[in-house]
């Protein structure tokens, strides 16, 4: 009990250390660290040293002004340089230096080229799109053509409600592995779930079942001893750990995986929001009852989610991918369900936002209604435009968010944009049993997307990420029908609770809102 209350502590302290809201406050001492030298030792130069950082800030002004970014970040760091002039400036030096991310981001663009024979388009498949639904296969066409992000049929989906229906069918699913599995996982944690997937595959390493396990490096931190993974290995099981937490020495500690993918056999694939922990299955209590999502995928397309594994399994590796051996094996699904699904991954090393684009995507062709689960809402002016948009042209905008957060911070500043939203006609509900991690938007009764990826800047902008966008496919209707029986159990926020918040709540809100791309 001691040790899982230190873990505790430790995970709550190094997520604030290796998150850009602790880089933050490290600028913040930095500053005042220099002030208090420049003061007391340098004096006679201060004049001179606070006169060079002057120019130094105007400097990185103007060159913020100019850029590309997003208008977001751009403010929030034209507020860091203008607060902070100093450090401010030399630290969005050192980020826009791209410490370390050169190599990572050659590394993905050979692998992508690598993957590329694996991920070709059947062009039947497309045309069929086309004739179906030509607004559809304009983002299929972007995401095979682009991205190169297939769209499949013959393709089974089946969706799960509830964190605890996933693992079941996981835990069966993985009993069945002949040949290979493959792990790809943002949070684990010791406890029930992870000792039952665990004992299965040290029986199915023992059989001669090839298992290879990933986990993000803040695991090491949070729920895991920081060598584990040696641990692990030691069973029979490759074991690796995505992006190690280095502290300081670069910026990709900033890009976690926040995948959830586990293929089997090349012929089942999983993802959705639940982690390998006990509280995604409600095996213990954390924030009242835990709702989250998953989906299962058997057929043509589980061939994306085996390249997305094997490509971040070889990123921080000189070796190659070795996509020939793990194709997805041709084969005719029984009674093949109508309908089209395309896997996708994001990641911040390329100039395509992709999980931005499939949630615009929906909001800007849906005609009747567009409903929406997330556990957390840190919005640009894009997604707030395209969500009020949506809503004052006559579609029925629907967001469920949580009613007990896991992060107050994160419920606070949500809450500041809950005004602007339901002024332009969005309705927005709190799952009052619980915590939501879902990660879910479902229009129209014929398209969907389930994965991993919040409504805030990390999962949009920084994560690795991944996903599925279903359309015209009979798992439709199994998620609408989980978001109408979800939402019974929810209240609808009113414009009045949201004015009689406290003011110290809403002040609150509004100085999170400024370093929000930072959180």
């Amino acid at each position: 009990m001691e040790k899982k209350k230190l873990r505790k502590v430790q995970s709550g302290l190094f997520r604030i250390i290796f998150s850009r809201t602790g880089l933050v406050l490290v600028m913040i001492l930095l500053q005042i660290g220099l002030f208090v030298v420049s003061m007391s030792r340098l004096q006679q130069y201060s004049q001179v040293i606070n006169g060079f950082f002057r120019i130094l800030g105007i400097i990185v002004l103007i060159y913020i002004i100019n850029s590309e970014d997003n208008p977001a970040f751009k403010m929030t760091w034209m507020l860091c340089v203008m607060a902070f002039p100093a450090i401010g400036s030399l630290f969005y030096v050192y980020v826009k230096s791209k410490v370390g991310t050169r190599w990572v981001r050659g590394r993905l663009r050979n692998l992508k080229l690598e993957e590329r024979p694996y991920m070709q388009q059947d062009r039947r498949v497309l045309q069929e799109l086309k004739e179906e639904g030509p607004g559809k296969a304009n983002l299929a066409a972007y995401l095979s053509s682009q991205m190169h992000f297939p769209v499949y049929k013959n393709t089974e989906i089946t969706y799960f409600p509830l964190g605890e229906d996933k693992m079941q069918a996981l835990y069966r699913e993985l009993e069945k592995a002949e040949h290979y599995i493959f792990l790809e996982y943002f949070i684990v944690a010791e406890g029930h779930v992870w000792d039952t997937v665990l004992d299965i595959l040290k029986r199915k390493a023992d059989e001669g079942v090839e298992v290879r396990f990933m986990y993000d490096g803040m695991c090491a931190i949070s729920n895991f001893p920081y060598y584990y993974y040696k641990k692990i290995r030691k069973m029979g099981i490759q074991c690796r750990v995505s992006n190690p937490i280095i502290p300081f020495l670069s910026t990709v500690q900033n890009s976690r995986d926040h995948r959830k993918i586990c293929v089997i056999d090349g012929k089942v694939a999983f993802t959705g929001g639940v982690n390998l922990a006990d509280e995604y299955a409600n095996e213990i209590t954390r924030f009242g009852h835990w709702k989250d999502t998953a989906i299962m995928l058997k057929g043509d397309a589980v061939q994306s989610f085996t390249m997305l594994f094997l490509e971040m399994w070889a990123v921080n590796q000189m070796e190659p991918a070795d996509c020939q051996n793990y194709l997805t094996p041709k084969h005719v699904v029984p009674d093949p369900p109508h309908g089209y699904v395309i896997p996708y991954g994001d990641h911040s090393y390329d100039n395509e936002n992709v999980g931005e684009e499939v949630y615009f995507h929906i909001l800007n062709h849906s005609k009747k209604y567009v409903h929406i689960m997330t556990p957390y809402l840190i919005l640009d002016s894009e997604m707030i435009t395209a969500l009020t948009r949506a809503a004052k042209s006559g579609i029925e905008v629907i967001i469920i968010m949580p009613h007990i957060p896991d992060k107050w911070y994160a419920f606070v500043l949500a809450h500041t944009y809950y005004k602007e939203l339901i002024q332009a006609g969005v309705s927005i509900y709190e799952y009052t049993p619980g915590f939501v991690h879902a990660k879910v938007f479902v229009s129209d009764d014929d398209t969907a997307t389930v994965g991993t990826i919040n409504l805030d800047y990390r999962s949009l902008y920084l994560h690795f990420e991944c996903g599925a966008y279903i359309y015209d496919h009979p798992v439709v209707a199994d998620i609408e029908q989980d978001f109408q029986e979800t939402l019974k159990k929810c209240q609808k926020i009113s414009l009045t609770e949201v004015e009689n918040r406290p003011v110290t709540y809403k002040v609150m809100g509004q100085i999170l809102r400024l370093i929000a791309p930072l959180m």
